[in-house]
């Protein structure tokens, strides 16, 4: 089971935020795509950030009281960013998603990132490999 890679389960078409985004922008593009949380990448696509819906939800809870939303996605992002790259296995993410880790993880390959993989990807990696457990003759 090692050997299942986050490249086989991975969200390869991931929303890629920028940080002079306005964070209403950023948000438009979360709810738009279905999305828990993005990476923020610099011009050449390197990742610099990530921000995620708890993060937006905090800024705009505060903006609300006086009905101005005046912050960008650099304001908000987190800067220590946890990523895995494609290669590496979705048992050892499995293992570190116990934890109290992120639920998404930007997926960086040659300093870009290529995509995000979440929880739900894991999962259905881990079942996937379970079912053919159960198909494999004895």
């Amino acid at each position: 089971m090692d050997s299942i890679n986050i490249r086989d389960y991975m969200d390869r078409q991931p929303v890629l935020l920028h940080p002079e985004m306005s964070l209403a922008t950023a948000v438009d593009e979360l709810l738009a795509h279905n999305k828990m949380g993005a990476a923020v990448v610099d011009n050449r696509g390197a990742l610099v950030g990530f921000l995620s819906q708890q993060d937006c939800l905090a800024v705009m809870l505060k903006s609300s009281y006086h009905c101005d939303m005046t912050a960008v996605v650099e304001d908000c992002m987190r800067t220590e960013v946890l990523f895995v790259g494609p290669d590496d296995s979705i048992v050892q993410l499995a293992e570190q998603m116990l934890g109290a880790k992120p639920k998404i993880y930007p997926v960086v390959e040659n300093g870009k990132v290529i995509g995000t993989i979440n929880r739900t990807h894991v999962l259905k990696a881990m079942a996937t490999y379970m079912q053919q457990c159960y198909l494999a003759p004895a």
